[in-house]
């Protein structure tokens, strides 16, 4: 089981003295949340916090992660990188495959794409974008996604695009996993049928033990079960080794960790010395002691 760091949001002069601590504390992947604005006026729903809401995320800073990924790579060695999510519904898809392949070339194979669609009427708004058929949408972006990364001429004709046959250039020889974010059964169906992996966003561990179920099952229906698959979940279980092991038997893949609620009301106001302290300490309470038990 592999292990990412997220820092929540955090200043954006402090994601490259964070990436290099969780990178030589021996962290695998840092992970980066994705929104692109926030409304001053609009519907006040947010589906992962306790209390539905979303006033939390007003001010707080978002860097695009198509930006900073490559500059933080840049001035690391081995550390991957993720998306826990990129909004990917009110973007453009060719655009996008661009972005990822530019994105692999420049950085080789370090980058795991993790998408969902966006709770907000406002993002699509925003975007120009129409709210209505939004998954299907978002499965017809994933599609022609892949199918544009192959390198090969590629056309797709769906409900919502309609593309002619084009090709993209450079593109990688190895596939960028596209990793999907949500725990509604469309969305546990949608990693099972299109994804190489789900991510989870909270949840204690006999739920995810439900919904991973579920996505095996789908998995099976779909005929992919064979196919690699990655299980990325935030979960209060992984800060004791007992914790870490039961989510490894229950099948996640990398946890994601993260030393402030994100979707609560706690300040950032930590220093990137003391983060840094945290990085270390759980790298030598967690992670070196899970490794070696399962070792």
């Amino acid at each position: 089981m592999k292990f990412a760091f997220h820092a929540t949001m955090c200043p954006a002069e402090q994601y490259l003295p964070l990436c290099q601590a969780a990178e030589a504390a021996g962290f695998d992947t840092f992970t980066f949340p994705d929104s692109i604005c926030y409304p001053e006026k609009g519907s006040d729903c947010y589906p992962y916090n306790s209390d539905g809401t979303r006033e939390f995320l007003d001010g707080v800073p978002f860097i695009e992660p198509f930006i900073a990924i490559p500059y933080l790579a840049a001035q690391t060695e081995k550390i991957r990188f993720s998306t826990s999510v990129v909004k990917l519904a009110i973007r453009q898809p060719s655009i996008v495959a661009k972005q990822l392949s530019s994105l692999a070339m420049m950085i080789g194979d370090r980058f795991d794409f993790g998408v969902g669609i966006s709770p907000w009427p406002e993002d699509f708004e925003a975007t120009q974008i129409a709210w209505e058929k939004r998954g299907k949408r978002m499965d017809e972006m994933m599609e022609i996604i892949n199918g544009l990364l192959t390198g090969e001429y590629f056309e797709y004709k769906g409900e919502i695009f309609d593309l002619a046959s084009i090709k993209l250039t450079p593109t990688p020889d190895f596939h960028v996993p596209l990793l999907v974010g949500g725990h509604a059964k469309p969305a546990l169906r949608r990693a099972a049928r299109l994804g190489d992996g789900w991510i989870a966003a909270g949840g204690k561990i006999d739920e995810y033990k439900t919904m991973i179920d579920t996505i095996n099952e789908f998995r099976k229906e779909y005929g992919r079960d064979h196919l690699p698959f990655q299980i990325q979940a935030m979960s209060h279980d992984s800060f004791s080794v007992d914790g870490l092991m039961q989510l490894h038997a229950i099948g996640v893949t990398e946890v994601i960790i993260a030393f402030r609620d994100v979707y609560g009301k706690e300040a950032d106001d930590k220093s990137v010395e003391e983060k840094t302290q945290m990085i270390n300490w759980y790298a030598d309470n967690m992670i070196k002691p899970f490794r070696e038990q399962v070792a």
